[in-house]
């Protein structure tokens, strides 16, 4: 045990400093994910259209639901990991996973080849999240810890407007998206490597908890079991609502009648309003409280996805409604993690967070497959959003099921 708490040590120094570069690298490692979460949605009517590989809209979906896949495994193994390997190793070992498997994925053969690049560096994917989400939590004090988890997320948002405003530039040179983002990757696992350090929050239960090894079951003793419940429906209906609409969404808006570069361009719409919620929702579920403040912002998203169903004929009425839809719908979802940071002790709150997030991609794999099936059937608008709209109901009657963590810390131990 001596050796173990040694070889972690240099963590503790410099906290400020190093704790910067938590709050940066996480953010860093996030925008990652976002990036990767549109690039798919964003090609996609390129690849139809250009019939790459002979790919069809079934074929798309395939593909897209396979990366989910990954993406759910990688996130439900990391948490039980994290909580007993570290949080540093993890993450820098995902984000290589990923990174390398990204840059191939424009090298693939055939669909087959694609769809299973797509899937292994999901893999990797799935656990960056909830690591980053947990590391950057555990910089912070337990009345910030919505903010932290906001702050955080806003890179994954920043990640997408950035793929939108790539794709718009390359057209049909698709392929230099992955390139990107395979070498931004590499190029963030050096810096990690250098200067991430290892969670202060996790040095110390190890040095209080003797290593202590929490299994997933220890989710469901009866002081978790309602929170538990609550918050994987909520994340499943809001990463369904996440990954559908950004998978799909300028399919959807194409499909309604708007030509291609306005459909695109919703995505970086809805993105940047997802900034602007995560920044403004963080803020308010600190001083008002998360439930709260949760159950609002899914009552907005059902509002608006509702409003999406109209043909609108006016561009900047469009992009409101699409601004706000990103705002209410994407920080709903953040605010569930945001739920679970405070909720739980550091000793199993990786766990916590990786079954949340992992769970909770099961939705993001339902989302783009039902949502590319009435795509394929030729009814994707309107009853795309209706579906989505459906769904934010569902998500709301789950944060409803949650208990309040306000004025509290989490149940019995330190924040």
């Amino acid at each position: 045990m001596t050796s173990a708490v040694t070889s972690r040590a240099p963590a503790r120094a410099g906290g400020r400093g190093r704790g910067a570069w938590t709050v940066l690298l996480c953010w860093i490692t996030v925008l990652l994910e976002g990036y990767d979460l549109v690039v798919l949605g964003a090609i996609i009517p390129v690849l139809l259209r250009t019939r790459y590989l002979g790919m069809t809209a079934g074929d798309a979906t395939t593909i897209a639901t396979l990366s989910l896949v990954g993406v759910a495994i990688g996130a439900l193994c990391v948490g039980p990991l994290a909580d007993r390997l570290g949080r540093r190793r993890l993450l820098i070992g995902s984000v290589l996973l990923f990174s390398v498997f990204t840059l191939l994925v424009p090298l693939a053969g055939s669909v087959t080849m694609f769809a299973l690049l797509r899937l292994a560096a999901g893999l990797g994917l799935g656990a960056c999240m909830p690591v980053s989400l947990t590391m950057t939590a555990e910089r912070m004090p337990a009345t910030r810890r919505a903010r932290a988890s906001t702050l955080t997320m806003t890179g994954y948002h920043t990640g997408a407007v950035i793929t939108s405003l790539l794709a718009l530039q390359v057209t049909d040179d698709w392929q230099i998206l992955f390139y990107v983002l395979g070498a931004a990757g590499l190029v963030t696992v050096v810096v990690q490597w250098l200067r991430l350090p290892e969670s202060a929050a996790f040095v110390r239960t190890e040095e209080t908890a003797a290593s202590r090894r929490v299994p997933f079951t220890e989710l469901l003793r009866p002081a978790y079991l309602r929170a538990g419940i609550g918050v994987w429906v909520a994340s499943f209906m809001g990463l369904l609502l996440v990954y559908g609409l950004n998978t799909w969404l300028p399919k959807l808006m194409n499909e309604a009648g708007y030509p291609v570069p306005t459909a695109v361009t919703q995505l970086l719409v809805l993105n940047a309003g997802g900034v602007a919620g995560l920044a403004v929702g963080g803020f308010v579920a600190d001083r008002r409280g998360i439930k709260g403040t949760t159950l609002v912002w899914f009552a907005l998203s059902v509002l608006m996805l509702a409003c999406l169903s109209v043909r609108m004929h006016s561009d900047l009425v469009l992009d409101v409604a699409v601004f706000l839809t990103g705002v209410f719908v994407f920080s709903a979802q953040v605010l569930v993690y945001a739920y679970v940071t405070g909720f739980y002790p550091a000793d199993i709150r990786g766990t916590a967070l990786g079954s949340a997030s992992g769970i909770g991609r099961l939705g993001s794999i339902v989302g783009p497959s039902v949502a590319g099936a009435l795509v394929t059937a030729g009814i994707g608008h309107p009853w795309g959003f209706y579906f989505f709209a459906a769904v934010a109901v569902f998500g709301f009657a789950a944060v409803l099921v949650l208990p309040r963590v306000e004025g509290r810390t989490a149940v019995g131990v330190e924040p």
